[in-house]
């Protein structure tokens, strides 16, 4: 008896899931995620140092 789900056989889609559009190549994603990456750690590295001078002069 062969299954279903053998190699080769089209994959069994849901009918909502054949209403949406197919999916896109997420390369551009990635690299934008990378500059927001860059784009936080430079915020909560200058939002440290500011807490430490501040700090530093109230005591």
């Amino acid at each position: 008896m062969r299954s279903q789900f053998a190699p080769g056989a089209p994959a069994p889609r849901h009918p909502f899931r054949q209403t949406l559009a197919p999916a896109r190549n997420v390369s551009r994603n990635v690299q934008r995620l990378r500059n927001d990456d860059g784009d936080l750690k430079l915020f909560v590295l200058s939002f440290t140092a500011f807490f430490i001078c501040i700090y530093s002069f109230i005591f």
